[in-house]
């Protein structure tokens, strides 16, 4: 069995301004960087195999703070990259609430199919292997739906810089 802590990337200055990020890199906060090191103080005495990050800066950089404390490298992967927003990318998220989608934001089949690569991508190269890997708030829900077998609309929001484990069989 393979044991995954699923962790959201911590606090970015887009977070705090409301501006949807999608898949630009993103830089944390002073808070970011604090719920970071505290995820990492929390998981002191947990034993990590492998860590992996989304390509993502604002991913590799609270993954990075964590592997740190162990010395250890952080392995990427544009699988955990957070959903691609189109054109929405960059816009201020309350303005949204009444917008048509555009056509070239990913589609939460795509999310969903990205979701089940990862968590094979996961058993595959880390057999009976406790991993922490550092994604985004969406495709931490498509992930846990995958696994869960439910609706993502059912997963419940993660904070930034919380964790959720999943065993994979």
């Amino acid at each position: 069995m393979t044991t995954l802590y699923l962790v959201r990337h911590g606090q970015t200055i887009d977070n705090v301004n409301q501006i949807m990020q999608g898949q630009t890199q993103g830089c944390l906060t002073p808070l970011g960087v604090q719920q970071a090191e505290e995820l990492a103080d929390t998981l002191a005495d947990t034993h990590f195999d492998a860590f992996v990050s989304s390509d993502l800066q604002r991913a590799i950089d609270t993954c990075v703070l964590i592997a740190n404390r162990r010395h250890m490298a952080v392995e990427t992967t544009a699988l955990l990259r957070e959903r691609d927003w189109g054109g929405f990318t960059g816009r201020f998220i309350p303005d949204l609430k009444d917008e048509v989608w555009p056509p070239d934001v990913e589609t939460m089949g795509q999310l969903k199919d990205r979701a089940r690569r990862f968590l094979l991508y996961i058993k595959k190269r880390y057999p009976g292997k406790t991993v922490l890997a550092v994604g985004h708030g969406i495709i931490n829900k498509a992930i846990q739906a995958v696994y869960h077998d439910i609706p993502i609309h059912e997963v419940p929001r993660m904070q930034n810089a919380e964790v959720r484990i999943l065993s994979l069989i």
